[in-house]
């Protein structure tokens, strides 16, 4: 289960203007210099004395969330099994098959209208561990009340589900515009933490548009206090308005440090809405892979690093593979929007109803162009690793000694990849590049986890075919002193993965 930690801040609260100086003490005449910073102000209007008013009127909306999940266990087989003592021992764990066993998890949420829907993270209604199922779902309310609720509908790449139980006239709180949220606001926080029930917690918001592990994770972080079955509870700005639902921690030991992340209502809203109608939550598609622009890339390519999304492959038959797109083409922007690592590719067109249209900024061979596209939807995320089981980088590579005829291609030998060697390395026949058979470890590409039996299909985007040919594209790359943009076809225990672009260095060593 993903949970929120964070520490409990220091509530500052008073009558008095929070004063800062940038300036050192004694020089105070500093200020009043044209460009000098002054940064005395007041705290946003609405910052309390206290909270209690607040927490009187929103606490009634918040609920605690528990659920009952049967798993099942396999059990170890008989050791009595064959012996006169199995009649009396038989049925302890006999035969090796599986038992199961009753388990229970914690969580918040939140009511959102009179007649009983409730959000909250998905992972606190999900299945816990491998076989188990959730077989109820109760609802406590502030009053202690407690409710059976049913599953409305959930979404696991936003971490949000809706639940629903039965009555008349329940309190419920609204969302507000997390758009409106700045660093340095204070936030409120109401749930359920290690089984407390109704813990209030403020602190401020410490940054927005975090980034997290999923394709469509953008935080708002905090540092008010939020604890183990804080999950799915709301996160209220000083007007009483839901602007996040906390979601996740950041912490190298599992505890309370400070910083927790919840999911903005902007993001939280459109989804919801969905879910309470029954409907599912179906993302835009484009049929590429996207390769982060790194430093090095950014420096074969010659262009700003974080900015734009490299493809390295795409999906025949997919909406990018229908518009035109091609491995190798850079996409700087979508609709307008600028593609940087806060604003991803996928993220963005994500947000993107399939069947849309939309207009595509590619940069390709140095020039810029605009290419429409019409979207598709976007697979499960079974499907897509069934697609796309990635290279990874950090395999060690296997080199062999140091060779300085290796240096006119960057520290590798190749030869040609003909149709015999590509069928034994689980590649079409018809695949085209050379196939790398010794790496200098003292070689950036070494460096680079390149390594024997890695096709290299291209150089700086144009096909490779001979060492020579790698040879001039490692003399191109020296002369203009900048890295080669090398796009590699890894080769992996179960053969063939995804291609990927590579940068590297050809300098001597």
């Amino acid at each position: 289960m993903r949970y929120a930690y964070a520490i409990t801040s220091a509530l500052l609260l008073g009558g008095a203007a929070a004063t800062l100086t940038l300036n050192p003490s004694g020089a105070q005449t500093a200020q009043n210099e044209p460009g000098a910073i002054n940064a005395m102000s007041a705290p946003r209007p609405g910052a309390p004395m206290s909270f209690a008013d607040m927490v009187t009127r929103l606490s009634p909306a918040v609920v605690n969330i528990s659920t009952t999940q049967r798993i099942t266990v396999q059990q170890q087989a008989n050791p009595f099994q064959g012996t006169p003592l199995e009649q009396f021992f038989g049925g302890r764990g006999g035969g090796g098959g599986g038992r199961t066993q009753e388990a229970q998890s914690l969580g918040s949420g939140f009511l959102i209208s009179n007649d009983g829907y409730i959000v909250t993270n998905n992972h606190v209604v999900s299945a816990g561990a491998e076989g188990a199922t959730v077989e109820s779902i109760t609802v406590t309310l502030a009053d202690q009340k407690e409710y059976k609720a049913k599953l409305i509908g959930r979404d696991a790449l936003s971490d949000l589900a809706v639940l629903k139980i039965d009555g008349p006239n329940f309190p419920f709180v609204r969302f507000g515009d997390s758009r409106q949220a700045r660093v340095g606001d204070w936030v409120l926080t109401i749930g359920n933490p290690l089984g407390q029930s109704g813990t209030v917690t403020a602190g401020i918001i410490s940054a927005l548009n975090r980034v997290g592990q999923g394709p469509y994770d953008r935080f708002i972080q905090t540092d008010a206090a939020i604890n183990r079955g804080n999950s799915g509870g709301p996160m209220f700005d000083m007007q009483g308005n839901v602007i996040g639902i906390n979601s996740q921690i950041l912490s190298p030991t599992g505890g309370n440090i400070g910083i927790g992340f919840a999911i903005p209502a902007e993001q939280a809203k459109p989804i919801v809405d969905k879910l309470m109608k029954g409907q599912s939550v179906a993302r835009g598609y484009l049929g590429l892979g996207p390769q982060d622009v790194s430093e090095d890339i950014a420096n074969a390519l010659g262009i700003s690093k974080d900015r734009g999304a490299l493809v390295r492959s795409v999906s025949p038959g997919e909406p990018a593979a229908r518009a035109g797109i091609r491995v190798g083409d850079v996409v700087l922007a979508i609709n307008g929007k600028e593609i940087t690592p806060q604003q991803s590719l996928t993220y963005l067109v994500g947000l993107e109803a399939p069947g849309s249209r939309v207009t595509l900024d590619v940069l390709r061979d140095g020039r810029r162009q605009q290419i429409p596209v019409t979207l598709g939807t976007r697979p499960s995320e079974e499907q897509l690793q069934a697609q796309d089981e990635r290279f990874d980088p950090n395999e060690a590579p296997n080199n062999p000694p140091a060779n300085d005829s290796l240096s006119a291609t960057a520290g590798m030998a190749v030869q040609p990849l003909n149709p015999s060697i590509a069928r034994q390395l689980g590649l079409e026949a018809s695949t085209r590049g050379v196939v790398i058979v010794a790496v200098d470890p003292n070689s950036d590409a070494a460096a680079k986890q390149l390594r024997r039996g890695f096709v290299i299909l291209s150089a700086d985007r144009q096909p490779v075919t001979s060492s020579a040919e790698l040879a001039r594209a490692v003399a191109a790359a020296r002369v203009a002193k900048r890295k080669l943009l090398l796009q590699i076809q890894p080769i992996g225990p179960g053969g063939s993965v995804p291609p990927a672009f590579v940068a590297i260095a050809v300098d001597n060593r």
